[in-house]
């Protein structure tokens, strides 16, 4: 049975030294191989170490690629997930705005409606305080014709003195004619609205 914890190394073999026998094997093919034997061990373990370092260098280089690896889809998932954050934030955001917009669009549109209803009755008072003016206007004028019309039935003139009296007015000043209409016509065309 082989000892585990046996290691044989070149020095090892270089300096065993074989007993002795008559009948033995010859010296120097032995020294020879053992010569062979060391310097194939030599080898072996300069191999051996090189294909550790190789091994522990991969096995680091292995372990910073799973790290990074690991590192890379933990960032791809942050992404992801800040990505559906910010598309869910971007919505509500929308969202927001255009209830903001819609309540701000009601507001303007209830205070325009106010202000067409504001200038609605200020139209509609300046429609009565125009037909009142022009009526109070009207019962004046008639008030006023009325007057005119009870003076000169209540003094009859004669046509000769009545024309003399044309004669008179023509005599004067051209802007102190009086004019013959008994009505002027800016007070029928009042009149008649």
């Amino acid at each position: 049975m082989i000892d585990e914890t046996f290691h044989l190394t070149p020095l090892d073999v270089r300096r065993y030294e074989f007993r002795r026998a008559m009948r033995g094997y010859e010296q120097a093919q032995v020294d020879e191989f053992r010569q062979q034997v060391a310097d194939e061990l030599e080898r072996l373990t300069r191999v051996n170490q090189d294909l550790e370092a190789k091994a522990r260098g991969f096995n680091e280089q292995l372990r910073a690629f799973r790290e990074r690896d690991k590192a890379l889809n933990d960032a791809l998932i942050s992404a992801q997930q800040l990505r559906a954050e910010i598309r869910e934030q971007a919505e509500r955001e929308a969202q927001l705005i255009l209830r903001e917009a819609r309540a701000e669009a009601e507001r303007l549109q209830e205070a325009m409606r106010n202000e067409i209803q504001s200038l609605r009755d200020q139209v509609a008072a300046i429609e009565r305080t125009r037909r009142s003016y022009l009526a109070q206007l009207r019962l004046l004028v008639e008030r006023q014709l009325a007057d005119i019309e009870a003076a000169e039935a209540a003094t009859p003139r004669a046509p000769a003195a009545a024309a003399a009296e044309t004669d008179e007015d023509h005599s004067g000043p051209p802007n102190s004619r009086t004019v013959a209409s008994p009505t002027p016509t800016w007070l029928d065309s009042l009149m008649k609205e």
